[in-house]
């Protein structure tokens, strides 16, 4: 039960409007936020800006200023409601439809508050499960939004929960940049240390220089509660983890040890994802893939996964790894894909490409050189992972209406 008061939103809020559509572009004109300038952790993006014009009947109405917060009523199913305390910006800014501007009583409920309390609804489904559906888009109507109510501490109180949770995300922040330099730093080295003028540099049949399987084809109905757990294309983290949480399927230790034992992995095998993929803004398809930890095994391939081993004398897993984030791999695969709806691909395509490979002790010393980097980006992560969990609770204990102490904000 809260310690504080519980109100509608509609007791907190004196303005609750919609922004407006238009179809005409002007790249003299404002500059009119889209749902696509706001990120689903609820962080503005100006990678991609769309200009109306200025003379729009709409504008003097529908722009933005600093601490407004917005919220996207209309999106897909899985994005409407994300939140944005608009921050300011050195220009005029509109926005569109698809959102609607909150101003509040600024003596009873502090801007940030609500946006972040906004937000965790959003991440935590309550929206998608609120919504009206149709043909792929959703919406939250003003009057549904306005219904919600919300737990509010004293504006003092208020204020110092936001100075956390902003302390705490910007930690956060600080190492996802970590994590991604250091992602940027060994595709770096690699682009640096292989090129094709590199002596004893040869082009290869990807089948000469790894070996490679695609797990079987395994039906729901062998599906079981427990056994031996079943990797899926989604246990395949973008970041190259590698997280059997995200799934719950097994087949029978019978089975697995029996009919399917040949497609069990190895400790150190590379896996990666060959269906539910995507082509990324160079127009070129991108995998995921991790290697595998001997602690969670045993584990059994399942259709869409596959695993690499490297040749002794010839080939290291960690050079591949690169050579599949690179253009080399990428455009060769990307023009043997198939799907539309779900793009995907096999061993049938993999044992058409061609692979540039070094002398193995040139790949042995990259080898190691990643794995030093790989060490550092683990730090970063478990950091981060200690980072998230201590954000989620602390927003959890802010917004259930909980009385707040000084929260300790670990050091950076």
């Amino acid at each position: 039960m809260s310690a504080y008061p519980v109100v509608p939103l509609s007791d907190l809020v004196t303005e609750a409007k919609p922004g407006f559509a238009c179809g005409e572009e002007d790249p003299d004109g404002v500059f009119q936020l889209r749902m696509n300038n706001v990120t689903r952790t609820g962080e503005i993006d100006l990678s991609r800006k769309r200009y109306v014009p200025r003379d729009h009947a709409a504008l003097p109405s529908s722009t933005l200023s600093a601490g407004d917060v917005l919220f996207n009523a209309t999106n897909s199913p899985d994005l409407v409601g994300k939140t944005l305390h608009f921050p300011g910006l050195e220009e005029p800014v509109a926005f569109s439809n698809h959102f609607i501007r909150l101003r509040v009583e600024s003596e009873r409920l502090e801007p940030r508050f609500l946006a972040r309390w906004l937000q965790s609804r959003f991440e935590a489904g309550h929206f998608k499960s609120m919504c009206r559906q149709w043909v792929n888009q959703a919406t939250v109507g003003r009057e549904a939004l306005l219904g919600l109510k919300v737990a509010v501490p004293p504006i003092a109180a208020q204020k110092r929960i936001v100075q956390v949770l902003d302390q705490v995300d910007a930690l956060r922040a600080k190492r996802r940049k970590a994590v991604a330099l250091l992602d940027s730093l060994a595709h770096s080295i690699f682009l640096d240390v292989f090129h094709a003028d590199l002596p004893g540099c040869r082009q290869m049949e990807l089948p000469e220089a790894f070996w490679f399987q695609e797990g079987p084809g395994i039906r729901k109905w062998q599906f079981v509660e427990s056994g031996v757990k079943l990797l899926n294309v989604g246990n395949i983290e973008k970041n190259g983890e590698l997280n059997l949480g995200k799934t719950h399927r097994y087949i029978s230790a019978e089975e697995a040890h029996g009919r399917y034992s040949h497609f069990l992995v190895d400790a150190g095998d590379l896996v990666i994802a060959s269906s539910g993929i995507s082509i990324d803004d160079d127009g070129l398809l991108r995998t995921r893939g991790s290697f595998v930890d001997g602690a969670l095994l045993p584990l059994c391939m399942n259709t869409s996964t596959i695993r690499f081993k490297s040749i002794p004398g010839v080939s290291d897993l960690y050079y591949l790894r690169s050579w599949l984030n690179g253009v080399e791999f990428r455009s060769q695969i990307t023009r043997r894909v198939t799907g539309s709806a779900q793009l995907n691909f096999g061993p049938s395509h993999l044992k058409e490409l061609k692979i540039s490979l070094p002398p193995i002790a040139v790949q042995e010393e990259f080898a190691e050189k990643v794995k030093k980097i790989d060490s550092m980006k683990l730090l970063h992560q478990n950091h981060l992972a200690e980072l998230d969990a201590l954000f989620a609770s602390l927003r959890q204990r802010a917004f259930r209406g909980e009385p707040w102490s000084q929260a300790t904000v670990p050091a950076t």
